[in-house]
């Protein structure tokens, strides 16, 4: 089944040129089926690119997507052009008195900056509690996984001395082998990282309503949820291109930064030589069992704030 998304958006041809199925709006308002709706809070730069990464990801389900954008504020943006946000993106005004079955918020390049400096942090606390009565399951990446453990649960951030760019291995932990969220997944799998902050393992796991499933020995806590199964932390990019984190790296190169070269990424961790990549398949996955186990399953038919604060007292009642 293919994902919903409007007929100009610059990812449409993208997708279709991937042999991805997407069917544009106009097409989709003829058919007599309820499509799960997914909005997107994009807080990185380069909207496009990130929309089209995420927009892959969701593709692989075999349910019908109705993808909406949201973005964070009016203010402009330096790296996306103003006739895309104008045509594509809805403010929080617009959207809020909204449910949706799915809701993902990005990372953003804001590692260094303490939360309450960001010029948008208060909105932001408002769109996440927004989200805990209107929105089924949430996916938080990276920078808004560490926004949304310190906001709802206290958890404190902690920079690291170098910044964390490269991909790792990781393991599911042996508790976590049999969640929703994971069936497929291979016991060791990579995944990238680009941070400059983590959120320490110890913490999560003294913590009564979260679940760490994935860890590395190397790049630390990867992916915890909530023990209802409505809110998803991944602290990596499970979305990023092949060539994101090259882009990246070259991109502190010209800014004078002097990064370090990105572990495991190039052959022979020589930055003149090809990148590897080995995390496509468990990002798909990842999406996948998102949409099928923990937005699907649980989505009332009826869309609106009654169901959902049904759904989170069943929940409360389960645990």
């Amino acid at each position: 089944m293919p994902i919903r998304i409007p007929d100009e958006l610059p990812a449409a041809n993208i997708l279709k040129q991937e042999n991805i199925f997407i069917m544009p709006a106009s097409r989709a308002e003829h058919q007599d089926i309820r499509p799960l709706r997914v909005l997107i809070l994009n807080l990185m730069p380069k909207k496009i690119e990130t929309e089209t990464q995420l927009l892959r990801l969701l593709s692989n389900s075999a349910l019908q997507i109705d993808v909406e954008l949201l973005r964070i504020d009016d203010r402009p943006s330096k790296n996306t052009p103003k006739e895309h946000l104008d045509a594509f993106y809805r403010s929080f005004e617009e959207i809020k008195d909204n449910c949706y079955d799915g809701f993902i918020i990005t990372g953003a390049p804001l590692g260094q900056i303490a939360f309450e400096e960001v010029h948008y942090w208060e909105r932001m606390q408002t769109i996440m509690d927004w989200s805990k009565s209107h929105v089924v399951s949430t996916i938080f990446l990276c920078w808004a996984a560490h926004a949304a453990l310190s906001h709802f649960y206290g958890l404190q951030r902690h920079l690291r001395e170098e910044k964390l760019s490269g991909v790792y291995e990781h393991q599911v932990r042996e508790a976590a082998k049999d969640h929703p969220l994971l069936r497929g997944f291979d016991e060791f799998f990579y995944a990238p990282h680009s941070r400059y902050a983590e959120v320490r393992v110890k913490a999560i796991d003294e913590h009564p309503e979260l679940e760490v499933l994935v860890d590395s020995e190397k790049a630390g806590l990867y992916l915890l949820g909530s023990k209802d199964g409505r809110q998803f932390f991944v602290t990596g990019h499970p979305e990023y291109d092949a060539n994101t984190i090259d882009d990246e790296y070259r991109r502190d190169l010209d800014a004078g930064i002097d990064p370090q070269v990105p572990e495991n990424y190039y052959a022979d961790n020589d930055p003149n030589q090809p990148y590897k990549v080995r995390w496509r398949s468990h990002g798909n996955l990842l999406f996948t069992n998102w949409l099928n186990y923990h937005v699907y399953q649980l989505t009332p038919f009826n869309l609106n704030e009654a169901s959902l604060v049904a759904l989170s007292q069943a929940h409360a009642e389960s645990l």
